[in-house]
């Protein structure tokens, strides 16, 4: 590491400072950019949009402000829209022996959405690369013409825009709506039977490459159409088959689905069950479900969300549950009913996690979960009653020294074998052919 990093001591005069070998900016320049951003109390503020000196050309790249801000930096872009003035007086330009200048016709066309255009700069820069272009994606049409330099080629204006958009063929989008319709397909069908997507190795030439791109494969051997346009016949940049997207796309079902749930509780009362429990990471996980009466008066409970919590005081239950209804436009002044289990942070009268709803909405009836009530009485049953005791005894006893030998498994099984033959012969039970 020591060949990779110019080390500085503390208090050495500026003379020997001024001989020591300047880093290349060429070295790493995203790392060089700019140091990354915290999350400011209100956006505004860092973008600065309001102020009159902002130019396009100056403003903080994307990549620089915080991975925890940047989608409500760009929400806040998208919704202030392309800066495109009106009623400027364009600058001209000398190209060989014709002035040229920035056509304001190019605002009302096939670039209105994206185009714009600095008056400080004189330079025209595209709002969609600034928001979404990776930092690796220098190449290309995608390179640092409209990003960060600005175009300024009026004499060639309509043909570099064009050349930027990329043109598309009908048959072009009509593959690539084929092809994603195909990998929805998949997708749901993987998250409805909750198959797993990825292989060990998914390379062209293994025998097996995961759920995922298998039936990928077998939909386009089924339907003509599909094959023609996925996988290796597909354009090598627009396959569609890498895990980012593959998240993406399940990401979108989920967002749908609980769309889906929100609108068939049309804004009415629900309920809520939650409960918490450890993972097999050990990491504390909130589920929440949505129990409500549909537009057919049928009881409806839907999975809404699982939230890992870092503590599982009242207190912080409350704030989560409260952030994750909100976060699906769902209001608490709704809320009707209350399913927890026996826990103290969840029943506690005074600080649990009932009574501080309950204060909030005085209408949230809690109701102690059913199963944690049964298990309950179970053990209360089995402390006064011995024979009841004995047989959760042996029941565990036989469970934990089956479950702890192949050997004891397997005559286990044998024992069975015997005795279903013993079974059918008597006739006392069939085989159901």
């Amino acid at each position: 590491m020591d060949k990779f990093v110019i080390r500085s001591n503390i208090g050495q005069s500026s003379s020997n400072s001024s001989s020591r070998p300047s880093v290349s900016s060429n070295i790493a320049p995203e790392i060089q950019r700019g140091t990354i951003l915290s999350p400011p109390s209100n956006v505004d503020s860092v973008l600065e949009l309001g102020s009159p000196n902002h130019d396009l050309k100056e403003r903080i790249l994307i990549l620089q402000y915080a991975p925890n801000i940047r989608d409500e930096v760009r929400r806040h872009y998208i919704q202030k829209g392309a800066c495109q003035p009106s009623g400027h007086a364009f600058p001209k330009t000398k190209f060989g022996n014709k002035m040229r200048q920035f056509n304001p016709d190019w605002f009302k066309g096939p670039y209105s959405q994206w185009l714009e255009y600095s008056i400080k700069s004189d330079a025209a820069f595209c709002l969609c690369c600034y928001l979404f272009k990776n930092v690796l994606e220098s190449r290309g049409n995608a390179g640092d013409a409209f990003t960060k330099d600005g175009f300024k080629g009026w004499n060639k204006g309509t043909e570099r825009l064009r050349t930027h958009v990329g043109e598309q063929s009908e048959k072009v989008k009509s593959d690539h709506r084929i092809r994603l319709n195909a990998l929805v397909d998949v997708v749901r069908f993987l998250l409805r039977n909750g198959l797993s997507f990825r292989g060990h190795n998914e390379s062209e030439d293994f025998e097996y490459k995961g759920l995922f791109l298998e039936l990928l494969e077998f939909h386009g051997d089924k339907h003509l159409d599909v094959g023609k346009v996925i996988l290796h016949k597909a354009p090598k940049n627009d396959m569609m088959i890498c895990p980012a997207i593959q998240k993406d796309i399940v990401d979108a079902c989920a967002k749908e689905t609980i769309k889906a749930i929100i609108q068939d509780l049309n804004d009415d009362f629900f309920g809520i069950l939650v409960d918490e429990s450890k993972d097999i990471s050990h990491k504390e996980q909130m589920a929440l479900v949505k129990r409500y009466v549909n537009k057919r008066e049928e009881v409806i409970e839907r999975f809404l969300g699982i939230v890992h919590v870092n503590d599982t005081s009242a207190l912080s239950s409350q704030k989560t549950i409260y952030d994750l209804l909100l976060d699906h436009s769902l209001s608490s002044s709704k809320l009707r009913g209350q399913g927890y289990d026996g826990a103290s942070n969840m029943q506690g009268r005074i600080n649990g996690l009932k009574s501080l709803i309950l204060q909030d909405v005085p209408s949230a009836y809690c109701v102690h979960c059913f199963a944690h009530q049964l298990q309950l009485t179970l053990v209360a049953l089995s402390k006064k009653h011995p024979d009841v005791n004995i047989f959760f005894d042996v029941v565990t006893n036989t469970l934990n020294t089956i479950g702890a030998s192949f050997k004891c498994r397997e005559i286990l099984r044998q024992h069975q074998v015997e005795k279903l033959e013993e079974l059918l012969k008597s006739g006392e039970i069939l085989t159901g052919q």
